[in-house]
């Protein structure tokens, strides 16, 4: 027993300097980690821990739905101008609409894009027309309201649906439609158009090329 007693002693003596200095090195790296901390700027902390939230729960790998679950659990959205514009439209243009038919009315935008009838960029598709009352074709880019975002939560999320889109997450919904208007209006062009779905408050359409007409189809 004496003899354990004493090499547990002459253990503890040896060992004894190794973990006075492990204790130091661990001080040390925490103190340099807490400087690092200190000198980024708040905003930019609370950004990273944002992220980084949003990465542990995108790692639930939540299935794709048309749903608020599902864009609340996606990542901090980001792009150029044309993801701005198409988040910004689908805020002025679909913000009350359920999260399918935000999507539809994305995707309405994008087969514009794809469309030889109409600009080739997201920016040039949502202010073609813009500056002449009421003959754009997004009624919110010339209706001579200020365009203010005064909903935080639904521009974000309407951003990530933009992103979704943009990145093709979703299908087709509207069967290649170019066109949309609310149930509370009937454009004329509606008439002459090829009818493809009806998705929340928005029917949409699509060129009847039978029948082409060189009328200007404004989206309502």
């Amino acid at each position: 027993m004496k003899r354990l007693l004493a090499a547990a002693a002459v253990f503890c003596a040896v060992c004894s300097p190794f973990a006075v200095q492990a204790d130091t090195g661990l001080k040390g790296l925490f103190q340099r980690e807490q400087s690092t901390l200190n000198a980024v700027p708040g905003n930019r902390l609370k950004s990273l821990l944002s992220v980084s939230r949003s990465k542990r729960d995108t790692g639930k790998q939540i299935p794709f739905a048309f749903s608020k679950d599902w864009l609340d659990a996606q990542p901090a959205p980001e792009g150029g101008d044309n993801w701005k514009c198409l988040a910004e439209a689908l805020y002025f243009e679909a913000r009350g609409e359920t999260v399918k038919g935000q999507f539809a009315v994305a995707e309405v935008i994008m087969n514009r894009v794809k469309s030889a009838r109409f600009p080739d960029s997201l920016c040039g598709v949502i202010r073609q027309g813009t500056g002449k009352r009421y003959q754009c074709q997004f009624t919110y880019t010339c209706d001579g309201h200020a365009e203010v975002i005064s909903e935080p939560k639904a521009f974000e999320r309407v951003s990530k649906v933009a992103r979704a889109v943009m990145d093709g997450t979703a299908g087709d919904l509207t069967k290649g439609a170019t066109h949309y208007h609310t149930k509370a209006v009937q454009p004329r062009w509606a008439r002459v158009y090829q009818k493809t779905a009806q998705i929340g408050v928005h029917i949409f359409y699509r060129h009847n090329f039978r029948t082409a007409s060189n009328q200007t189809a404004s989206s309502e």
